[in-house]
């Protein structure tokens, strides 16, 4: 497996990890390459991002050389044996530690800005690098981020040498690593293009993700009698709100719909992601798989929902789309076709758009199916429903993809798509501000 880039890295492990339904994720990224590849990772799990400083104590006259690692919280870890085989005496033992621990210091007070440390007790801390070959700096960071007490302690690392991680073990309650060769030779090896990070580039990482934070908040959303758990996100100047209705099987979490979710948020798109069903409708669903494909269930819960935002002060009056995948878009066409007038817009991302079919001719809104060209039956039912809609509707066909479009850049494009489509559509429904006439 090689990766495009740090970017690349984060997304294919941030869907990793996604499927893990981790609680309260807090994603951790080692400075400087791995807060790139953390950046991916915190937008597909909708966690906040932070960072944990550790560096590499050189060996004299060879720097690449680790003989151990100075992390903050004044963690120290040292190869004993590798400081015994090199003679290293206390004293340049000593002043190395000092060295580094200062470097530490500035590395955190400078791209922290002055905030504290991430509250971590009884969240699920990640810890995430570009790449481990020894395994000196994870370690000294896995042993500063465990002191803090968090509930549990992932390691996450797109590349490591086999070996590394055997000793890293102990240290994680997981390690989550998509590749790990006997032979890694260099980390920058395993990918087509690994430039040097800059303090700079941490720097406006880092407030990309305190600037996602600020606009978004968790809910507690009262619909059809119970209570589900989803996020909102409506960004200053916001065209509109988009409504997520996931597929069979899937939840808020889905790595696949936050990709989409981040792409319409550049676009000037507020989002809510949300689970379709309670906790323990899910579990009752896990087991028999009836709720899942009940179409006419899930869109009266997707409507309930979006009752509910209409009557969020946060949303202003805003126009509203729903963004479904699976039997999710049939039900938000259902729904759709339910409440004219307050919806303005559809997508599906391969979605069973056909188990709509009797709502189809009664939908008033412009609606766009995105299908990959190798689900050619799904491609084929998207057709047939197409053809019975009366409002307009678009068919675009993502080459060379397949259902869930895992293939590199298919999910990218989807976004891609789908932002600009919507964005089209919905700034023409958004109100005037009052005094503004035509």
């Amino acid at each position: 497996m090689h990766f495009h880039d740090r970017a690349d890295a984060g997304r294919q492990l941030g869907r990793r990890l996604a499927g893990l339904g981790l609680a309260s994720p807090v994603v951790l990224g080692l400075p400087r390459g791995g807060v790139a590849v953390a950046e991916e990772v915190a937008r597909a799990l909708g966690a906040p991002l932070d960072i944990w400083v550790s560096r590499k104590l050189g060996a004299p006259m060879q720097p690449e050389l680790g003989v151990g690692a100075v992390a903050e919280g004044g963690i120290v870890d040292l190869d004993h044996e590798l400081v015994a085989t090199l003679g290293l005496t206390q004293d340049e033992i000593d002043w190395r530690v000092r060295r580094e621990a200062e470097e530490v210091a500035r590395r955190v007070q400078h791209l922290r800005g002055g905030r504290p440390p991430p509250q971590l007790s009884g969240k699920t801390a990640i810890v995430i690098d570009d790449g481990v070959a020894t395994g000196g700096t994870a370690r000294a960071a896995l042993r500063g981020v465990r002191a803090r007490g968090p509930g549990r302690l992932l390691l996450a690392v797109p590349i490591a040498a086999r070996q590394a991680l055997s000793s890293l073990a102990p240290e994680a309650d997981e390690i989550v690593c998509l590749e790990a060769p006997d032979d890694l030779w260099a980390v920058g090896a395993w990918y087509d293009e690994f430039d040097p990070v800059s303090d700079a580039r941490v720097a406006q990482i880092l407030e990309r993700a305190a600037g996602r934070e600020a606009v978004g908040r968790q809910v507690i959303v009262a619909a059809d009698g119970v209570t589900l758990e989803g996020r909102l996100d409506v960004p200053s100047g916001a065209r509109g709100v988009v409504i997520f209705a996931h597929g069979s099987g899937s939840s808020r979490f889905s790595p696949r719909n936050r990709l989409v979710a981040a792409a319409l948020a550049e676009g000037g798109l507020g989002t809510l992601l949300f689970d379709l069903l309670s906790a323990d409708e899910e579990r009752r669903d896990a087991l028999t798989g009836e709720l899942r494909f009940d179409i006419g269930f899930l869109a009266r819960r997707l409507s309930a929902v979006e009752a509910w935002l209409e009557r969020d002060e946060s949303v202003g009056g805003l126009p509203f789309a729903y963004f479904g995948s699976s039997t999710g878009a049939a039900a938000a066409l259902v729904a759709a076709a339910d409440r004219p007038g307050r919806i303005g817009a559809v997508v599906s991302r391969g979605g069973r758009v056909d188990l709509a079919e009797r709502a189809l001719p009664g939908v008033g809104v412009p609606a766009l199916f995105i299908v990959g060209s190798l689900d050619e039956e799904l491609l084929a039912r998207n057709r047939e429903a197409a053809g019975l809609m009366r409002a307009p509707v678009e068919l675009r066909v993502v080459r060379g993809a397949s259902h869930l479009f895992e293939e590199p850049g298919a999910l990218e494009e989807v976004a891609k798509i789908a932002a600009e489509w919507l964005a089209r559509r919905l700034i023409a429904l958004r109100p005037e501000p009052p005094g503004v006439h035509a």
